[in-house]
C-alpha cells in the first residue's frame, strides 16, 4: 500500500500560532488570465482594458486588475487554510503593494496570528494573514482573513484562544504604493467613462451601480478554477447536494469582482483597489442569483502628499435578486436588510 497521503486540508487543531506556510503553486499570470477574468465579470476599467491608455498615464503597460491578483494569491491559501472550511467570514488591513503585470509569477504564504474554538467545540476561527509576492519575491499584497474550520476531533485540545486587534481602517498615508506617478493632463475623461474625480466625491454620496448581473453555474466554477481555488463548497455536487444548502455555493471572491465591475457606473475614474479595509459576506450566493451594487462614499483622502490621485473611501454593497436603487444595507436592528450578500468596505484611487 502506498504510504503517500493526498492532501486533506488542515483541521481547526493542526493550526499553531506563529506557523508559517508556505503555499503551493507558483502561478505566471498572462494576457489569457486578464481576459478571461475581464469575460466572468465584464470589469471595463480603463487602465487595466488599454495599454494605450495606460502607458499614455505612466504605467508601462495595463497592470492586471488588483482583484485578479487578490482571488490568485487567495486561492494559494485555500489547500492549506480553508479546505476544511465551513465559510470565510471576513477581511482586514489587505494593501496592495505593487502593481501585477502579464508574465509575472505570483507566490504566497500565511502566518497564523489568532485562534478561537467555538463553544460548539466542532469548530473554530483561525485568523491568518497573507502575502502574496512576486518573482522577484517583491510584496504585491498583504491581507488578513478569519475563516470558519472544522476540528477532525471535538474532543482535541487546543491552543489558548488569541485573537489578534485588527485595525478600522488602512491609513491613507500608505497607500498608492501600486500606482506610478500619473500624467493627469493625459487622462482622458472620455475614454474612462466619467467627468467625476476625486474633488467631485464628498462623504456622503451614495451611488446606485443600477445594472444587474445574473450568474451562472458554469461561470462561478470557472471563475474559482481561474484562481485554482480547491474548496469543495464550489465544485463538488455530489457532497454538496446532502449538505446544508443542497447545491455548490458561489466563492465569495465572484461577489466581490462582480460588485467592482459594476461599480462602473458610478465610479469609472476609480481605478485602482488600494486598500481593503474590511469585508462581511453576510449570506451565500448561488447559480441564477442576480447581483447589483451600491455604494456610499465614507470620506475623501489625501495619499501621502501626492497631487495626482486621491483616495476616496468607499462602503461597497452587493445584493442577490434586490435592486440597489433603495440603498439596502444595515437595518436599525444592526442587522442587514434581506438580500444583502456583501458588505466591503475599501480605499480605491482616482485621479485628482
Amino acid at each position: 500500500m502506498s504510504k503517500v497521503e493526498p492532501n486533506r486540508g488542515n483541521f481547526f487543531e493542526d493550526f499553531r500560532l506563529g506557523q508559517v506556510i508556505r503555499h503551493a503553486t507558483p502561478r505566471t499570470l498572462t494576457t489569457g488570465d486578464a481576459a478571461l477574468y475581464q469575460a466572468l465579470y465584464g470589469s471595463r476599467f480603463a487602465i487595466q482594458s488599454s495599454d494605450v491608455f495606460a502607458r499614455a498615464v505612466g504605467y508601462p503597460q495595463a497592470p492586471l486588475d488588483d482583484l485578479l491578483v487578490f482571488h490568485t494569491v487567495f486561492g494559494k491559501t485555500v489547500p492549506d487554510v480553508s479546505l476544511n472550511a465551513i465559510a470565510n467570514l471576513g477581511y482586514a488591513d489587505c494593501r496592495f503593494l505593487a502593481p501585477v503585470y502579464p508574465g509575472d509569477t505570483l507566490t504566497a504564504s500565511s502566518e497564523i496570528i489568532g485562534l478561537r474554538e467555538n463553544s460548539n467545540r466542532e469548530t473554530g476561527v483561525v485568523y491568518v494573514r497573507s502575502t502574496g509576492r512576486n518573482q522577484h519575491d517583491a510584496p504585491v499584497l498583504d491581507y488578513v482573513r478569519w475563516v470558519m474550520v472544522r476540528k477532525r476531533d471535538k474532543a482535541a485540545p487546543v491552543q489558548q484562544a488569541m485573537v489578534p486587534k485588527l485595525p478600522e481602517r488602512v491609513d491613507p498615508a500608505v497607500l498608492g504604493a501600486a500606482v506610478p506617478p500619473l500624467a493627469g493632463s493625459k487622462w482622458d475623461r472620455a475614454l474612462a467613462g466619467s467627468e467625476a474625480v476625486w474633488g467631485d466625491y464628498q462623504a456622503g454620496d451614495r451611488l446606485d451601480h443600477a445594472d444587474g448581473m445574473t450568474i451562472e453555474e458554469a461561470e462561478h466554477q470557472m471563475a474559482t478554477r481561474l484562481y485554482q481555488n480547491t474548496a469543495k463548497v464550489h465544485f463538488n455536487q455530489h457532497t454538496e447536494g446532502q449538505g446544508r444548502f443542497g447545491r455548490r455555493l458561489v466563492y465569495g471572491g465572484v461577489i466581490i469582482s462582480l460588485a467592482r465591475a459594476l461599480s462602473f457606473n458610478g465610479l469609472a475614474n476609480a481605478f485602482h483597489v488600494a486598500a481593503i479595509n474590511g469585508g462581511r459576506h453576510m449570506a451565500p450566493a448561488f447559480a441564477g442569483d442576480t447581483i447589483y451594487a451600491w455604494s456610499e462614499v465614507l470620506e475623501t483622502a489625501e495619499i501621502g502628499g501626492r497631487t495626482d490621485i486621491g483616495a476616496l473611501r468607499v462602503r461597497l454593497i452587493a445584493t442577490k435578486n434586490l435592486s440597489g436603487a433603495g440603498y439596502p444595507g444595515r437595518t436599525a436592528a444592526s442587522g442587514y436588510a434581506d438580500g444583502v450578500i456583501l458588505d466591503l468596505d475599501a480605499w480605491f484611487a482616482i485621479p485628482r
